[in-house]
């Protein structure tokens, strides 16, 4: 809770003196909670200094606990005090106290109420019930609600003056001792008869006296000193005084007033032997106080220039330099870039904001990084968000990279590295350019083709192979045919028509999975996806070759000529996939660049007897297949699209007929003129 720092407390007592009026510049001191003008705290370039709340009256209109209370025994009760009267006599006036009536009443409370000069208000408390002593040990309790600069809420008390005419016969101490810097924070006793001119104000300020007063923000001790959140005030005897006038000398007058207000005169006499001076006695042995004023500023360790009552109820300081707490003795959540530390006179010790690059909402303190930093920054962000790492939130985490067109505050500056899962050492990339780690062979920044003189294999851990030298030298651009001798290749297309489908025999979906070699011929081993598909016009054609079975999955046999793989017609590349297209014709002669795809049967099948196709380019081509390709198979298989197919082939067979007629009709022609 708040503290009040260097504070002092007076006691107005209201027996054996008269009431001193109390001045209103003494109480001008304690201003209210306004908020001031301009933000102490701040500079006029908004730059956080030292601030402290004003000097205020903490006890004003706090709870106080008094021991013993007149008139609260369940019956009223009669004190009795001494009033000197205009001639110089000593008179005695009497009053009843109750505390079930509040005009007889006399409760702690009137303590820390407004101080009335028209209609003074007092704490009596209880007459004593014996004769042989005085009333001891009555106690007044002040809760602050607040530090006021003991610590603990009364748990524990830490004496702070006594107040004797015999300090070392009662309070073992020596009267007005020496104040040093080693016992600075012990109590002192002083006789209060020498408090004179003060007369019924006694006055104690925490500081005087005290060595390092003038140092106060460097002194820890003076500080925890001056702090109290609970005050309390022991009456433990009568003084000597007061016992001297109330009759324990001989020879002196008394004065009663009755209750007919007549006043009776007793001369000398054994008055404390008779039963009714007894009773008289003990109306007059109490103790009473009229104004209980603790004067000093909440305890907000120079973060606060103001206190007000918070959601609670609590009498807190309004923290101001990111600090929180009823006394601002920490940081606000997020601000824990360097430790909290109470504001000086040259350093206000705002506390500093992490920098997380808006990437965090948490962070700590660590002070080893606050060491290891000169001392300037000691924050560590946790729970980094938009996939960023490390103590501010400062680079992406493992699979990002920076987006260097978005600063490191923004909310996408990293971005998702994307590595191949089979061409990558890893998924995590270069954390500046995105480059990701590829393995040996393999290009690209995600690493997802193989590099410059590489073919791509069929294994996960060696995805692009160099292929054999005499292969190389074939392949190499360097070594093919003049281009000026290769001819357009009718072979490659990126279009796929209706009518082109329909005029084609076959139709597959096929991958290229292995390449070699043969007498300049070059082999392509592909492999059958999906048949789209596969019409034989001879019967004993399709029989004889086996096309009529041939099944998705199924292994085969690419020829392509010298001249066309120089030409590179069609450009084929080991590892994709292709939609191959074309129509089937019987030859029994080695493959050659006239036939079409053609089956075979000679000494290039290979071992496994897989089924051959020839590459003829002016009737066949070769498309890199796509997800688009997929689309127009499907519309193909419409009932539409079929029989319009229908009536295609019927106009190419009756075409392919005209032509074979005129054929027919020049060669019986010449043969006539032969």
């Amino acid at each position: 809770m708040p503290k009040i720092s260097s504070f002092f407390f007076t006691l107005f007592y209201c027996f054996l003196f008269n009431f001193v009026p109390i001045w209103t510049a003494y109480f001008s001191q304690f201003s209210s909670l306004r908020q001031p003008d301009r933000d102490p705290c701040y500079d006029s370039a908004g730059r956080p200094v030292r601030c402290v709340p004003d000097f205020i009256n903490a006890a004003f209109g706090k709870p106080i606990v008094a021991s013993s209370t007149c008139g609260t025994n369940g019956k009223p009760s009669r004190f009795c005090l001494l009033e000197e009267s205009p001639d110089g006599t000593m008179r005695e006036r009497c009053e009843i106290c109750d505390a079930e009536d509040l005009s007889l009443a006399h409760p702690a409370q009137l303590l820390t109420d407004l101080n009335n000069p028209d209609n003074l208000t007092c704490w009596v408390s209880e007459p004593t019930t014996t004769t042989n002593i005085s009333p001891s040990n009555v106690t007044l309790t002040l809760n602050l609600g607040k530090k006021f600069e003991s610590n603990n809420r009364g748990r524990t008390w830490i004496p702070m003056q006594f107040y004797s005419s015999q300090c070392e016969n009662i309070y073992k101490r020596s009267k007005d001792a020496k104040i040093t810097r080693e016992n600075e924070q012990e109590a002192r006793c002083t006789d209060a008869r020498s408090l004179s001119p003060l007369s019924n104000r006694i006055a104690f300020a925490t500081l005087e006296g005290r060595p390092s007063a003038l140092e106060f923000e460097q002194s820890p001790v003076l500080q925890d000193w001056v702090t109290a959140t609970d005050i309390k005030i022991v009456f433990n005897r009568l003084s000597t005084d007061q016992n001297q006038m109330y009759w324990l000398e001989e020879n002196i007058q008394r004065f009663r007033r009755d209750n007919n207000n007549s006043i009776f005169e007793i001369g000398e006499g054994n008055f404390l032997n008779s039963k009714f001076g007894e009773q008289l006695l003990k109306e007059r042995y109490f103790y009473a106080m009229a104004e209980l004023a603790v004067g000093g500023r909440c305890k907000c360790n120079g973060h606060a220039s103001r206190c007000v009552i918070d959601r609670m109820g609590r009498y807190a300081c309004d923290c101001k330099h990111a600090t929180t707490g009823l006394d601002c003795e920490k940081c606000r959540p997020f601000h824990y870039d360097r430790p909290w530390a109470r504001a000086g006179a040259d350093d206000a010790n705002p506390c500093i904001a992490c920098n997380c690059n808006l990437h965090s909402r948490k962070c700590r303190f660590n002070a080893e990084l606050y060491r290891l930093s000169g001392y300037q920054s000691g924050g560590v962000c946790l729970n980094c968000r938009h996939n960023t790492a490390g103590r501010n939130c400062h680079y992406c985490k493992l699979g990002y990279f920076r987006d260097q067109n978005k600063p490191i505050t923004h909310r996408k500056a990293c971005k998702p590295c994307l590595c191949h899962p089979i061409g990558s050492i890893s998924r995590n990339c270069n954390q500046t350019s995105g480059q990701c780690i590829c393995k040996p062979g393999v290009d690209g920044p995600t690493c997802n083709r193989c590099a410059k003189g590489f073919q791509q294999s069929q294994s996960p851990v060696t995805p692009c192979i160099r292929p054999p030298p005499a292969e190389n030298a074939l392949f190499d651009s360097k070594n093919s045919a003049n281009r000026e001798e290769c001819d357009k290749c009718k072979a490659s297309s990126t279009r796929l028509t209706h009518k082109r489908f329909c005029k084609n025999d076959y139709a597959f979906h096929m991958q290229v999975i292995g390449r070699e070699l043969n007498n300049g011929w070059a082999k392509y081993y592909i492999k059958i996806i999906s048949i789209l598909k596969n019409e034989i016009k001879n019967e004993d054609f399709g029989k004889e070759n086996n096309f009529n079975l041939i099944e998705p999955g199924e292994e085969m046999a690419l020829w392509l000529s010298e001249k066309l793989l120089e030409c590179k017609c069609p450009k084929i590349k080991v590892g994709r996939k292709y939609l191959i297209m074309g129509q089937y014709k019987y030859s029994t002669t080695t493959p050659t660049t006239s036939s079409d795809f053609i089956t075979n049967n000679n000494e290039y099948s290979s071992k496994n007897k897989l089924k051959n196709l020839i590459l003829n380019p002016n009737h066949s081509i070769l498309i890199d297949w796509s997800l688009s390709l997929a689309d127009k198979f499907e519309r193909f298989e419409r009932r539409h699209y079929r029989e319009k197919c229908l009536k295609i082939k019927k106009v190419e067979e009756e075409k392919e007929e005209n032509l074979n007629t005129t054929i027919e009709t020049l060669i019986n022609n010449e043969e006539k003129e032969i």
